[in-house]
Formats: C-alpha cells, structure tokens, sequence
C-alpha cells in the first residue's frame, strides 16, 4: 500500500474559539482520511503532478464545536470533489 502525504502549510479560519477550532481541524483530518483512502481516488492521486488550487463555494458555520466540525467535514468533502474532477 502506498501513503499519501498531506501537507497543509496554513490554515486561516476567523471567528472560532479554540475549542471549536480544534474540532474543525479534528473534522477536517478524520473526513479527508477517508475521502483520500477511496482506491480510486489513490489512483488518481498518484498518476497526478498537480497541486489544485479549489473553490469549495459556500459553506456555513453553526454555532458551537458541533457546527465547527460539521464545517470541517464539509471542507473535506469539497477538497474530495475537487479531486475528483
């Protein structure tokens, strides 16, 4: 099996307390793990030189660490499209 490596220089979000940021990021790292284990999706990956540049188009935040992760998680989701485009 081979490892893909992700590398997320900087990650600006506004208006989270911490505890709400660290359940966006917790979100994030637990959906995007699974986005980027789809066997097609590795594939794909793996044959590709690019790094994309997404727009994920609008997301919103509700209130509390609930809402923070469901943001992380439809980041993730958003980044999964964009690969898979």
């Amino acid at each position: 099996m081979s490892r893909i490596r992700v590398n997320i220089d900087r990650l600006v979000v506004g208006g989270l307390d911490a505890e709400a940021r660290h359940a966006f990021v917790a979100s994030l790292k637990g959906e995007l793990g699974k986005i980027l284990a789809e066997p097609v999706l590795r594939r794909s990956l793996m044959n590709s030189r690019r790094t994309p540049a997404m727009r994920l188009g609008d997301a919103h935040l509700e209130p509390g660490t609930t809402g923070a992760g469901k943001l992380g998680a439809q980041v993730a989701r958003g980044i999964g499209k964009g690969l898979k485009a």
